[in-house]
């Protein structure tokens, strides 16, 4: 396992609340040199701890504010088409393989509950091979940061 210490901790900390940041910002923020934070984010991106730097788009502002997990049973000889069939409907953001009651998750956005309601009963249980579906509707979403957390912990011990 690659080492990493306290200022390591701190940018990424402050990299996944705010990935477009500034250099001097960041510096400026976590009170160490410029020139030491843009070594440490080029060392981290070369280690492969940032694995990229994205964006989060409102999906609400595009028409899309219902959001909702389908979990999926399906039978294991179909899984690539299945797959393949899901990736096809526009409102799917993500599948995921999983262990336990379910077979997949997937992440959608709808434009409404109607429209869920079609994406499900039409298109995804329609799905030759998908044998069940249990949908959970996003109700309210609180993203944790668990590198603060981290870092909290390191500032906890000093």
């Amino acid at each position: 396992m690659e080492k990493f210490d306290e200022i390591d901790i701190m940018i990424l900390g402050e990299l996944t609340q705010e990935s477009n940041i500034s250099i001097p910002k960041l510096s400026e923020k976590i009170e160490i040199n410029s020139s030491v934070v843009y070594s440490r984010i080029n060392r981290l991106i070369r280690k492969g701890f940032i694995k990229k730097f994205t964006l989060e788009v409102d999906e609400n502002l595009l028409g899309y504010p219902v959001k909702a997990i389908i979990g999926c049973n399906i039978s294991s000889r179909q899984r690539e088409t299945i797959l393949e069939d899901i990736e096809k409907i526009e409102e799917t953001r993500e599948i995921i393989e999983i262990t336990g009651r379910f077979d997949l998750l997937i992440w959608i956005s709808a434009k409404s509950l109607d429209d869920l309601h079609g994406l499900v009963s039409k298109q995804v249980s329609q799905i030759s091979g998908i044998t069940h579906t249990e949908t959970f509707i996003e109700m309210k979403r609180n993203k944790l940061n668990f590198i603060a957390r981290i870092n909290s912990e390191i500032s906890k011990k000093k």
